[in-house]
């Protein structure tokens, strides 16, 4: 990008920090939050996945969105990314010993989880664990 491009002093006013910025809530939400990324954590906290039976084990997640999930998790270093060998080489993703720090709010997320979905559909009526699996405890 050329950098000769230069606006007028004061056409446009200054950047203001984030109002949430050193809130850690709103820090451990963005590296956790969101649609798919505690899922990913729970599957890659039982054992290690390749790119592939990871995108099996989340669905319905598409491609796009796992590769983004990961590497948001990747640069925020809850996720490691190993490469055995050349180009195309098989990809392996991994907990880190820092991603391995979150598993205790993963577990408690489920919990809770199954806790609202029997309070919202009735004591009896437990859910079907096939769609993600992510029924079991964590094992940490």
């Amino acid at each position: 990008m050329s950098s000769d491009k230069k606006a007028r002093p004061g056409a446009y006013p200054p950047a203001t920090a984030h109002p949430l910025a050193d809130c850690p809530l709103h820090a451990a939400f963005v590296a956790v939050g969101g649609k798919w990324k505690l899922t990913i954590l729970y599957w890659l906290a039982r054992e290690p996945h390749h790119f592939s039976a990871l995108l099996r084990r989340v669905a319905p997640i598409s491609h796009k969105v796992l590769t983004e999930q990961l590497r948001e998790l990747e640069s925020d270093g809850l996720v490691e990314r190993l490469v055995a060998g050349p180009v195309p080489a098989p990809v392996q993703y991994r907990l880190s010993d820092y991603g391995a720090t979150v598993l205790p709010l993963v577990e408690e997320a489920r919990v809770w989880g199954l806790a609202h979905l029997q309070r919202t559909r009735g004591p009896a009526a437990l859910p079907s664990t096939a769609a993600l699996g992510c029924g079991d405890a964590l094992g940490h």
